[in-house]
């Protein structure tokens, strides 16, 4: 084992005489390693693997009042809905020398207030939040203490919060004018709880705008809301199929709402997409899994995650303040969508 100074841990001195270089490099490395020569990066790296070294960060966050932490808040750990995006912020923010914490809400806007709390009495530097809904007293609360949030998921041009996203009631319209498009007049959806959810309180807004805007009466929708899962879906979707006017087409708010809703349909005897047509929204892998693959809405998740961390770091570095940034989303035509039938007597029968 190479030796270290007389601590009984190796220090940054240590590393870099080891390294070959100043303790200021090492520094710069620890904390912007993007700003140090990449023959240079790879000696302090070497070093610090060599010497088992770890840098001591309450330390550093006390002089420079950072600790180069950043906070996020999602609403679920449960399925893949954010993954992407989050790894995609992860491996940008580390590129940049930030280490991310995460953490889940559940959906209930009391947790995510608690580790909002939490997390800035670690010394979060910043924190990445999933939608506006949230209350004033906790922005006020971010506010007082200086610390930078950005808003992610979502996006609305008139807001005083910092966000990246798309707009979930644009979104939700397009591919519901496909729907009818395609001759569906009696819309079944399939949606997450809306209070507190504005992604999905605006997925539905999306789906009742397109049927206004086409000629048709709110009636020939029918909204069903639950929680996010596969069985959730699979729930809902018998529930809507239990009535006398049965959709000819089911809306989800989400992918994992839709793989419910396909498996159940299914099971229940019914032809996708032949006698019963399904969507999705978020464009996960898990779309794709699926025999019909589903038609959904592309989000593109890992971009926007790695845009959300070049924004933070943006922001933590003193750089000009960007716009919120609106984000393009697309339809993904896949297996289970469908022209709807003219004589409806094959589902109207069950």
């Amino acid at each position: 084992m190479p030796e270290h100074s007389g601590t009984n841990f190796p220090t940054m001195v240590d590393v870099a005489r080891l390294a070959g270089v100043s303790t200021a490099t090492v520094s710069r490395y620890l904390s912007s390693p993007e700003a140090v020569k990449t023959k240079t990066r790879d000696k302090v790296a070497l070093a610090i693997d060599s010497l088992g070294y770890t840098p001591n960060f309450g330390a550093r966050a006390m002089a420079a009042k950072r600790t180069q932490t950043i906070g996020a808040i999602i609403p679920t750990m449960e399925n893949a809905i954010f993954a992407r995006g989050i790894q995609a912020f992860q491996e940008e923010l580390i590129r940049h020398g930030y280490t991310l914490l995460v953490a889940s809400s559940s959906y209930r806007q009391d947790i995510e207030e608690e580790q909002i709390r939490m997390l800035v009495a670690r010394g979060a530097d910043a924190l990445l939040l999933i939608g506006y809904d949230r209350s004033q007293k906790t922005y006020q609360f971010l506010k007082e203490r200086g610390v930078p949030i950005l808003v992610a998921w979502v996006y609305q041009q008139d807001t005083p919060q910092l966000s990246i996203g798309f707009d979930n009631r644009e979104a939700m319209a397009g591919l519901t004018r496909e729907v009818l498009r395609l001759g569906h007049t009696r819309i079944g959806c399939i949606s997450a709880f809306t209070d507190n959810n504005d992604r999905a309180r605006e997925r539905v807004v999306g789906i009742s705008d397109a049927i206004k805007a086409f000629g048709l009466l709110p009636e020939c929708l029918t909204v069903v809301q639950t929680t996010y899962s596969v069985e959730s879906g699979g729930r809902a979707l018998e529930q809507l199929m239990s009535k006398s006017e049965k959709p000819t087409v089911i809306m989800c708010g989400n992918d994992v709402l839709a793989v419910g809703a396909l498996r159940k349909a299914k099971a229940m005897g019914f032809s996708v997409p032949r006698e019963l047509s399904i969507t999705g929204f978020d464009d996960i892998e898990l779309a794709t899994l699926t025999e019909p693959q589903i038609t959904t809405v592309h989000v593109p998740h890992r971009k926007m995650g790695r845009l959300a961390a070049r924004m933070i770091v943006d922001r933590l570095q003193g750089k000009p303040r960007r716009p919120s940034l609106k984000l393009k989303t697309d339809i993904r035509m896949r297996g289970t969508l469908a022209q709807a039938q003219k004589t409806p007597s094959g589902i109207g029968s069950r």
